[in-house]
């Protein structure tokens, strides 16, 4: 192999990997905020519900 050959595999195996990094960053992000709005929105449903009766 040459050095341009291992040179343009290179470039290409980072591209596959920022591009991987890049798909798998917003699962990171949901996989957090999801479960912290929803124990937000039943907290203040309860609250709601205590305040009411």
């Amino acid at each position: 192999m040459t050095q341009e050959e291992q040179a343009l595999a290179d470039d290409k195996m980072r591209a596959e990997v920022a591009s991987s990094h890049a798909e798998t960053r917003p699962i990171g992000v949901n996989a957090l905020l999801a479960p912290l709005l929803a124990a937000v929105a039943v907290t203040g449903l309860a609250a709601a519900l205590v305040k009411l009766f």
